[in-house]
């Protein structure tokens, strides 16, 4: 196959997405190292969790094995108590991608984040700052009236907004109301602005379950095997660091804000036997929400545009991946592949 490059020969620029645990690690590996692609590939992380340092386990990140095979890039690149957004993605990832063209390789984007992909490809809105201060005040009504009456609050202020926020959506919730508090505009009203021009153009390739099941299965089995690597151990070091607390973004990411949550309850990091009550409830809380965070990503995919999509349930998933991430080379759509939406 005659690979076609974008512009001056060099090499296209192609993602991978997909939800949590459905192989896309595996796929991507599988390309940039089988000679599957005509040239050298580095990877760019797409996840708004490998960025922090010290979050190996309950993140799946790429292991010393994997990082030493193959150039990654958006790993490791932030203490947990600091903050990283999609503004600054969008803008470290643009940067990379050009990077990596120069060098004659190829940037192959791969991750769940579906925001991050939205703000690489669409660019973002001018939003106004974010401020500690207003967030120390929203989280102090917070603490003495619940999330759902601020909820209600921001019914009254932007309910555009609050209709699609769940009344304990803590994180979004936050910032809609910062936003309101800083600007004296709602969040909607910002978000209605037309996005940024430049944004950048990739050639998306998803792994998306034809049966649900399937998918239930394999989180369930991850969680599993992060509680058995230790995950409470690496999520208790954390917990013992005088600066970081459950509030901050690095916590909240899924199976971390679960397995905080267990052991302030008193859950002993090295307990082990399945049939203890912290334990077992942790799993099914930790089980729970991730397969909720893989429906919101495959929602966001459905709506996401071009796409083609390949079955990662079915047997010879990784040969069909590797086919549509050779196809992407050449810009040709799959025979009959759907497009996306």
């Amino acid at each position: 196959m005659k690979a076609q490059a974008d512009d001056a020969g060099l090499a296209p620029t192609l993602a991978l997405a997909g939800p949590t645990a459905a192989g896309k690690t595996a796929l991507a590996m599988a390309f940039a190292t089988t000679g599957a692609c005509p040239w050298p590939v580095e990877i760019i992380s797409v996840d708004s969790a490998l960025v922090y340092r010290g979050m190996d386990i309950g993140t799946a990140k790429p292991g010393p094995a994997q990082r030493a095979a193959v150039v990654h890039h958006l790993i490791d690149i932030l203490d947990p108590a600091q903050a990283y957004s999609a503004a600054r993605f969008a803008s470290d990832a643009t940067r990379l991608v050009a990077d990596i063209r120069s060098r004659g390789h190829l940037p192959l984007l791969v991750g769940g984040t579906m925001l991050y992909f939205k703000a690489l490809r669409d660019g973002l809105d001018a939003m106004p700052p974010a401020s500690a201060a207003v967030r120390a005040r929203i989280d102090a009504r917070a603490a003495r009236v619940g999330w759902p009456a601020l909820h209600a609050e921001l019914v009254r202020v932007d309910p555009a907004t609050a209709a699609r926020l769940a009344p304990a959506d803590a994180q979004r919730i936050q910032r809609a109301l910062e936003v309101f508090e800083v600007s004296g505009q709602p969040l909607s009203a910002w978000q209605r602005g037309a996005p940024p021009a430049g944004g950048l153009q990739f050639h998306l390739v998803s792994l998306e379950p034809l049966h649900r099941d399937w998918l239930h299965q394999r989180i369930e089995q991850r969680f599993g095997d992060m509680l058995a690597a230790g995950l409470l151990t690496e999520v208790a070091a954390l917990r013992g660091r005088a600066d970081l607390h459950a509030d901050l973004p690095a916590m909240r990411c899924v199976g971390y804000r679960q397995a905080w949550a267990a052991l302030a309850a008193g859950l002993d990091p090295h307990e082990t036997d399945p049939r203890a009550p912290l334990l077992a409830a942790l799993r099914e809380q930790g089980v729970a929400a991730t397969r909720q965070l893989a429906k919101r990503q495959l929602t966001w995919l459905r709506g996401f545009g071009p796409r083609e999509v390949v079955a990662c349930d079915e047997p010879q998933a990784l040969a069909a991946g590797l086919a549509a991430l050779q196809r992407a080379l050449a810009h040709r759509p799959a025979p009959g592949a759907p497009g996306g939406g």
